[in-house]
């Protein structure tokens, strides 16, 4: 390795007092910097107990277009009044510290490596890295309590010293496709919470089964005509748990939405629906879910007509829809299957061409086990011509099948026809990755029994869908959905990325320098780049290059390419070397 690189990577460096920044003043690309540049701002000074870090790589996500057009009315912004106090977007970052505050220098030193933990909880507060705190989308970020001391401690995970800046980086879109598969739900009613039982018709043989067994339990138990047996075991079970147990009846004068006023501001953590609740019931009780929640419902017979439910809310507040045919209510939470792609069966990858698609595609092709057969959907023959060229290879030598689909091509009638054949009892995992919510609902209609619908893409909460729920409980189908991750995802994907078990590097289509930033919010934003877009912010002058026109821009960078013109560590220091010498 030159000596300009084992400098660079050493973090000692003469910090300018300037540096570039791509601050955001409101919604729209137009109020992305100036003028479609990024400004000039002084580089920040670490106080006593700051750290300053060079972000070394950026990734662009489809979360950071949609804070583009949201602005202050994203949700994570909480209504911030951009033109006065801008953000910088990018949460996707790979950093060196490069300057220690004196209070921190037994803790950090010049030179460590660190990838973001973007989802940063602050006194209770959801602040996230690249939202409400300054991201990854300038030279230079100053990092504070936040993400020093934040609610969970460090939200900064080391970096061993050979991983490339761009793999580095990667890991924080690769640790939420990770959780979405590895987050399990709970086994059991929410231990200290509100739960409520409510039994829409008779039915004397309900039973707790082994959520009885638990050693502990809701802190509040309410129970709406349930059966004797039943509210037999309720009872014992509450004193079991030191749990207060009320009987409440729902009338005109008494809905749903009042009793979660009273007893549960924050939401219900667990309602229970028994026998044949109507539509309207249904909706009211998922409406009343508090974040984590899970609305169980247990019935032999198909509901009687669609409820409308909030789509948004299981991507955001990860809700959980999880259902049994009875009598016994705990299968419910005890059969649904961990929700990692379920080995040796089949997924589908609805959207599957996008950057996140593909990787799901490629973390089920590389799981092992995993999946046999891995499908993935989209309406550009281009993606799709990228999925097949990047990862047919990959299920070649796993020994899978990768099958790619375009409904547009393909038409209604012939789309559904080729689903059904490749799996004639449904998928075990659907991935929703297009955040439109008939073709989600349209998805969700080819998983098998047992099977998980995962609503990755992120609806906004109140997109409101009118959805039958009846495979929930006969199925034992379960709908989930997760947004972000969690420090320990994140350092999961870094370890299996560090051991070779993922190569997040195979999701790269394309690289900038610190100036492409915006070209490359507008080609996530346009779906024109088959793959994910690496910013370089220490690099000024390299434009948006595919990494198809590397070899006539860049060909001392181009000969490092992997096989099928995958970016490598190789490729990475061959392009700072060229720009940093």
């Amino acid at each position: 390795m030159s000596d300009l690189i084992t400098s660079y990577r050493s973090g000692k460096m003469q910090i300018p007092e300037q540096m570039l920044a791509w601050q955001m003043f409101g919604a729209g690309l137009e109020n992305l910097g100036r003028g479609g540049e990024p400004l000039v701002i002084p580089v920040p000074e670490p106080g006593p107990d700051q750290v300053l870090a060079r972000v070394d790589a950026a990734g662009l996500c489809f979360s950071d277009v949609k804070i583009l057009r949201l602005g202050k009315d994203h949700p994570r912004l909480y209504g911030r009044d951009l033109a006065h106090d801008p953000i910088v977007p990018g949460h996707e970052a790979a950093l060196t510290v490069v300057s220690v505050g004196a209070d921190l220098t037994d803790q950090f030193s010049v030179g460590d490596r660190f990838v973001v933990q973007a989802d940063v909880f602050y006194k209770g507060v959801n602040l996230a890295f690249g939202y409400m705190l300054p991201g990854a989308l300038e030279q230079f970020v100053l990092l504070g309590d936040e993400l020093l001391r934040g609610d969970e401690g460090l939200y900064l995970i080391p970096v061993q010293p050979a991983t490339g800046y761009a793999e580095a980086a990667l890991s924080e879109p690769w640790a939420c496709v990770v959780h979405a598969y590895g987050t399990d739900f709970r086994r059991q009613l929410a231990p200290g919470g509100v739960t409520w039982v409510i039994a829409a018709d008779g039915g004397e043989d309900f039973t707790l089964g082994v959520l009885s067994e638990a050693d502990e339990g809701p802190a509040t138990i309410l129970v709406s005509s349930v059966p004797g047996p039943l509210g037999d075991e309720l009872q014992a079970a509450a004193e079991k748990w030191g749990a207060q147990l009320e009987e409440v009846t729902l009338t005109d004068d008494q809905t749903v939405a009042d009793f979660q006023a009273e007893v549960a501001p924050d939401g219900f953590n667990d309602i229970i629906l028994l026998g044949s609740p109507g539509a309207q019931l249904i909706a009211a009780a998922a409406a009343a879910l508090g974040r984590e929640g899970a609305l169980v419902l247990v019935t032999d017979k198909r509901l009687p007509e669609p409820a409308e439910i909030d789509l948004g809310r299981i991507h955001y507040d990860y809700l959980r829809y999880l259902g049994c045919r009875g009598p016994d209510i705990s299968p419910a939470y005890t059969a649904s299957r961990h929700p990692r792609p379920a080995a040796g069966g089949s997924a589908l990858i609805v959207g599957g061409g996008g950057p996140m698609g593909q990787m799901h595609v490629q973390l089920g092709l590389e799981s092992m086990p995993g999946p046999q057969v891995v499908v993935a959907t989209d309406i550009s023959l281009e993606r799709l011509g990228t999925v097949g060229e990047q990862f047919g290879p990959v299920a070649e030598e796993r020994g899978k099948q990768l099958i790619c689909l375009n409904p547009q091509e393909l038409g209604p009638e012939e789309f559904d026809h080729r689903l059904r054949e490749i799996a004639p009892e449904g998928f075990d995992d659907v991935v929703v990755m297009v955040p439109v919510p008939s073709l989600a609902l349209q998805s969700a209609q080819y998983v098998a029994p047992g099977g998980v619908v995962n609503f990755f893409a992120g609806m906004p909460r109140g997109t409101m869908a009118q959805v039958d729920l009846s495979p929930i409980a006969l199925d034992n189908v379960r709908f989930t959905g997760t947004s972000g991750s969690r420090p320990s995802d994140l350092e999961l994907t870094l370890h299996m990325s560090e051991a070779g078990e993922l190569s997040p590097n195979r999701s790269v289509a394309a690289i900038g320098g610190i100036e492409a930033a915006h070209d490359g919010m507008r080609a996530v934003q346009d779906g024109s780049v088959p793959g994910k877009i690496v910013i370089y912010p220490q690099i000024e002058g390299l434009p948006l290059t595919r990494l198809d026109e590397l070899p006539e821009r860049l060909p001392e960078v181009a000969a490092q390419l992997g096989s099928g013109n995958t970016w490598t560590n190789e490729a990475e220091i061959a392009l700072l070397a060229h720009f940093l010498g």
